[in-house]
């Protein structure tokens, strides 16, 4: 399957009609282009022993399958990363031996990606090309430019993807911040410039379509963290996403204004925060402290960020839940608040650890329960979906990044918005966007794929 000089295709492999495992490509007189290859989580499954929740026979690390475009290496023009969020970059250092093309993608993206390269010995193999934001390149048949939007993370990028077919908006994950804390912003003007110019299809996050309102702003933050680090007799752990730079920022603010020393525990997070400074979006006046420190001090100074959220084993939360840390067991009067919501299917696992934090006598505060807000999700809810649609006014909408139920009402959303016509379809589907915008169902077998014993196996 080879589009013509006259074709605008769109087909997701990942990511459509799921949360997570992100795979997209464009397809344009005879090429190609890839954006976002993520992972994902294992789908949900018994719950064992620690309380965390496995698919019996299932690996840990999941991402789409790319047979298509493998088989059709010789037409892909390049691979675009639109974050730094492991669903969206996660599978590269999988799957970049298979495609053996050029990785576009933003500084912190790029440090990010670095990292795991070196993990995989790919670093000098693979070739990482880091476009400024607002800068426009050309990549094979596909003129694309870089424009600012929020998300949790630093850097994040929608694309707009010029071709003579017609123009693609293609938002990533994002929202409307307007205090990010760290990282750009964004600009009205970018969107409604686009409007002006005239865009085929927007490509839109509809993993908050079903949620009213505003997200809230990371900048909201401080008040009620403050809230309940300060007041807490012991030891705080908060955990995050380990992406979320601006999270760590505001808890760096929170620790220095309560008297407290903030450490940082768990792989990935220690990644994010090194990635952070390297690419320039961590202030220096910001700081931690070595986490071998804080077993020494008394228990009211310790402020601990640890990985866990979503209830994963062998995270830093898990082993300070079981009391296998080694810097230090939590005690009677210790609080963890959860800086994060469930993932769909993480359910069961996040219960599970509370219930083992709470056996030890921790005190628990989660994301629902807060008399503050304490978390800020990193995707729009409805009024910023309608503001965008709003400003860029595309003929057709797609909704993607989300389950059937989110993507339902993301369309009827951007049909309440004036967009003449939304397709709606899931991963596989081929999206014809030229000519007579339609969707051939089930045009392309896509799959799961599985990192397990240092190798690629299928998923059933």
């Amino acid at each position: 399957m080879t589009p013509s000089e006259r074709d605008l295709f769109f087909l997701p492999l990942g990511g459509t009609g799921e949360i997570g495992m992100n795979m997209n490509l464009y397809g344009h007189d005879g090429q190609w282009l890839m954006v976002d290859c993520g992972v994902t989580f294992p789908r949900p499954g018994r719950v064992v022993a620690d309380g965390s929740v496995h698919q019996a026979g299932e690996p840990d690390i999941q991402m789409a399958d790319p047979d298509f475009i493998v088989r059709h290496r010789n037409q892909l023009a390049g691979l675009i990363i639109t974050h730094a969020h492991e669903d969206h970059i996660g599978a590269v250092p999988y799957l970049w031996s298979k495609l053996r093309c050029p990785v576009y993608c933003t500084r912190f993206t790029a440090e990010v990606l670095k990292k795991k390269l070196v993990e995989h010995g790919l670093l000098h193999r693979v070739k990482i090309i880091v476009p400024e934001t607002g800068e426009r390149l050309q990549i094979g048949t596909f003129n694309v430019q870089w424009l600012a939007l929020t998300h949790s993370v630093p850097d994040p990028n929608a694309l707009m993807i010029r071709t003579p077919a017609g123009n693609i908006f293609h938002t990533g994950d994002w929202k409307l911040d307007p205090e990010p804390m760290v990282g750009h912003g964004y600009r009205q003007d970018t969107f409604t410039q686009l409007a002006t110019e005239g865009v085929r299809a927007m490509v839109c996050d509809s993993t908050n379509a079903t949620v009213n309102g505003h997200s809230a702003s990371e900048g909201e933050l401080y008040e009620g963290l403050r809230h309940y680090i300060e007041t807490a007799p012991g030891r705080v752990i908060v955990t995050c996403f380990g992406s979320n730079i601006a999270r760590l920022l505001t808890l760096s603010h929170v620790a220095d204004d309560t008297g407290r020393y903030m450490g940082l525990y768990g792989r990935s997070m220690v990644t994010m925060f090194q990635c952070a400074k390297r690419a320039g979006v961590w202030p220096y006046s910001a700081g931690t402290v070595d986490t071998g420190h804080l077993g020494y001090l008394p228990r009211h100074e310790v402020l601990a960020v640890a990985t866990g959220s979503q209830g994963e084993p062998r995270t830093a939360l898990r082993r300070l839940a079981a009391g296998t840390h080694p810097d230090f067991d939590l005690e009677p009067g210790d609080r963890v608040i959860f800086s994060a919501r469930a993932i769909p299917g993480n359910e069961e696992a996040i219960a599970g650890l509370i219930r083992q934090l709470e056996s030890r006598g921790v005190e628990v505060i989660t994301a629902e329960m807060a008399i503050k807000p304490i978390h800020a999700s990193g995707h729009p809810a409805q009024q910023e979906l309608e503001t965008l649609y709003r400003w860029v006014q595309p003929q057709i909408a797609i909704p993607v990044h989300g389950e059937a139920v989110h993507m339902q009402a993301h369309a009827e959303l951007a049909k309440a918005c004036g967009v003449s016509r939304t397709l709606t379809g899931r991963n596989g589907d081929l999206f014809m966007l030229s000519n007579t915008p339609g969707i051939q169902r089930q045009k392309v077998q896509t799959g799961r794929l599985g990192w397990e014993k240092g190798k690629l196996v299928r998923v059933v």
